[in-house]
């Protein structure tokens, strides 16, 4: 499915669809018809089973298979999509029209890309017997998944093989579950990597990957607290320093107050962007689109700007659509945003499936066409790179300021194990036109100014909003 890690929720009596149409009850009966039966994704190590309005999915490895989320299919109707399915974790995907009966395409609300999917005539032979629970064959299904699905083992110079076959001996049949827990997250945790994690629901433990250094301002704010604690109320004390020192009047707030915005001075525009999800308490991607187009209406009507200022210092992801739309509101001409490919082969790790290009186009709705800077930092996270690796080429050009991004981009490709756990890993590369992917580095920015250093914090100082100032006045 390869969705980013979001709080993704579609209603269960209604599906809103490109034109404001809504389209209510779930199809309770279908008759055949040329998508039932069995269908394998390039990439992505999913097999799916459609029979009629139901589908069911398994997650599977040249050795493993873990039965997968269910869907239900809806009613529909659009010019992009054949059929709709809502799954058992309330994301939304549909088939798009067209194909064949061997091969046709998903897309997955939230993503920039779609999966293509080839018909088998059957179901793997792995999948005859679904994969036990054991703790030797819960490491199986996390160390296979891992060994054909990861994009940096080169990267983090990791022999994966090596890793496996030393821990392997490790796992006992009787090994209690927080001993192998310990174990799984001791081999990932060295790669430092946002956009991996495990959860054990019952031993309530869970772990989540971060570039090494780039935590250092939640820790100072949240201390054991972590991520959920800096959101709620860390994060928050560093917006009051820029709000204090720089911006004249409160800002407004948008999108479930994910998008602030105000002015500094009378012709500079403020526009905070604090994530790329959640942008509607009634959830769903397509209700947080119209929110979204809503709120850029009313943000860029009216104002006669001069230039704008763009934070996402502080920004932990979402779905990559939102940042597109917000780029399209600012692009001048049509250019390639980047360009998205995922693992193909279990083994080969240079084989890709086929690259689908996001292409920001002006959008004919208010938006600004003048100077825009950009503030960046390693909390930039997820959808927040990928918002910011769409704006690279934009023209007149968006000059970054602050430090590196941190350096993950694909969409989590999430996992079961047998025994109930979750985990995930990255399966993607994006892709600049010039072939270029910023993971593990992160973009960096134009001019290099710290990001809340324990320093600026302590004396309520902005450098970055101060340079970008600077800038954009000539200096």
């Amino acid at each position: 499915m390869g969705l980013r890690a979001r709080q993704a929720f579609y209603a269960s009596t209604c599906l809103v669809i490109a034109g404001g149409s809504v389209l209510f009850a779930p199809v309770t009966a279908f008759g055949a018809d040329s998508l039932d039966g069995i269908w394998r994704s390039q990439g992505y190590g999913y097999v799916f089973n459609f029979q009629g309005s139901a589908l069911k999915a398994f997650e599977v490895t040249r050795t493993t298979c873990v039965p997968g989320f269910t869907a239900t299919r809806f009613a529909t109707a659009g010019p992009d999509r054949e059929v709709t399915f809502t799954t058992t974790d309330r994301d939304v995907f549909f088939v798009r029209p067209g194909g064949d009966a061997a091969h046709r395409t998903l897309h997955f609300d939230g993503s920039a890309s779609d999966m293509r999917i080839d018909r088998l005539p059957r179901l793997p032979p792995v999948c005859d017997h679904p994969t036990p629970d054991t703790p030797l064959d819960n490491f199986e299904v996390f160390t296979q998944t891992w060994a054909e699905n990861y994009i940096s083992f080169d990267l983090k110079h990791v022999n994966w093989d090596s890793i496996v076959s030393l821990n392997r001996a490790k796992v006992a049949p009787g090994m209690p579950a927080a001993q192998l827990y310990d174990l799984l997250e001791a081999m990932i945790k060295p790669f430092g990597d946002a956009h991996t994690f495990i959860y054990a629901p019952k031993l309530k433990r869970r772990f989540r990957g971060i570039r090494p250094g780039t935590d250092r301002v939640v820790n100072e704010l949240a201390g054991k607290g972590g991520f959920d604690k800096f959101q709620e109320s860390g994060m928050r004390k560093l917006f009051a320093i820029t709000n204090k020192a720089y911006l004249h009047g409160p800002l407004r707030k948008f999108c479930n107050e994910q998008i602030e915005y105000g002015h500094i001075g009378g012709d500079t525009g403020y526009l905070r962007i604090v994530s790329f999800s959640r942008y509607s308490k009634q959830g769903g991607f397509a209700t947080g689109s119209i929110a979204l187009q809503s709120a850029l209406d009313e943000i860029f009507s009216g104002s006669a700007l001069k230039a704008l200022v763009i934070d996402v210092r502080i920004n932990f992801g979402g779905d990559d659509p939102y940042g597109l739309e917000i780029a399209s509101r600012l692009a001048t001409g049509d250019y390639i945003a980047y360009a998205k490919q995922a693992r193909l082969d279990p083994v080969d790790h240079d084989q890709w499936t086929e690259r689908d290009q996001s292409i920001v186009r002006p959008s004919s709705r208010p938006g600004f066409r003048g100077p825009v800077v950009e503030l960046t930092g390693p909390l930039t996270i997820s959808a927040g790179e990928t918002f910011t690796q769409a704006l690279m080429g934009r023209m007149p050009r968006v000059i970054r300021i602050g430090e590196n991004t941190q350096g993950v981009f694909s969409d989590v490709l999430g996992r079961r194990l047998p025994n109930g756990w979750r985990f995930a890993l990255p399966n993607e590369v994006y892709l600049t036109p010039e072939e270029k992917a910023f993971d593990g580095t992160g973009i960096p920015p134009d001019i290099e100014v710290p990001v809340f250093t324990t320093a600026d914090v302590a004396a309520g100082r902005d450098p970055p909003l101060a340079r970008a100032l600077q800038l954009l006045a000539g200096e």
